[in-house]
């Protein structure tokens, strides 16, 4: 992994917006902020290997990161996209102790680590801290949960609407009823995130960007019409 420095007062506000520390006061945030190691790193790099022992937590301060699973057959799922001011790699440092799933950057990046030590260490001696990573791993718990049940009950075309939604919310690049998916976004990554084919994911992507809702530049997809994707993936346009 690459250590350039980044300049530290836009680290510091960048780990200041994570729910990690959210309610903190500001010396506590500081003390985090003081622990953590920063990354450069350019798109397509390993973060962490699924199956190997957990030794830190990360965050995303900026880029993405997809975090992609590998079964035993070895199918590979991409599970979710990670994006500014979230965090990934978490959970295993409190339950069996290895990262569950592959992480690599979709595009330059910048990662922001705590030691497994530190990470333990800042949760025992501050509580909120502690209150705040189950929130957001009740929060993540409900979106996987939610996926589930799209799985069960909604068409390919609902899902792929669905991720796609859920892509624009997390860029938070949201200006009136269209917004822009900041990460150069692949279409065998829509296909996965919906748990639909290639072809069924390219055929729908390509029938919205003729029809005006979607639109791409440099790898970059727009939606154009935020409120008809949401109608789609609540079943009542196709």
């Amino acid at each position: 992994m690459s250590e350039q420095k980044t300049r530290p007062e836009d680290t510091a506000k960048a780990i200041c917006a994570l729910d990690l520390v959210k309610g903190l006061p500001s010396g506590v945030k500081a003390h985090v902020i003081s622990l953590a190691r920063v990354d450069v790193l350019p798109g397509g790099v390993s973060v962490l290997t699924q199956g190997a022992q957990a030794q830190r937590a990360y965050a995303v301060l900026v880029g993405a990161v997809r975090i992609r699973q590998i079964g035993s057959d070895g199918a590979q799922a991409l599970m979710r996209m990670i994006a500014p001011g979230e965090m990934f790699g978490t959970v295993a440092l409190f339950t069996e102790g290895y990262y569950p799933a592959d992480a690599e950057t979709a595009m330059p990046s910048h990662i922001a680590s705590w030691s497994k030590a530190d990470f333990l260490a800042l949760t025992v001696n501050h509580p909120q801290i502690a209150i705040n990573i189950i929130g957001m791993v009740g929060q993540r718990l409900a979106n996987v949960q939610n996926r589930l049940r799209e799985m069960a009950t909604q068409s390919a075309e609902q899902r792929i609407a669905h991720a796609l939604l859920m892509l624009v919310e997390q860029s938070g690049a949201v200006q009136a009823e269209t917004g822009v998916i900041c990460v150069p976004l692949r279409r065998r990554d829509v296909a996965e995130l919906a748990g639909t084919t290639l072809h069924t994911a390219s055929r729908m992507l390509a029938a919205w960007e003729k029809a005006g809702l979607l639109a791409r530049s440099r790898q970059m997809l727009a939606v154009r019409d935020a409120n008809r994707l949401r109608s789609i993936a609540q079943g009542e346009l196709s």
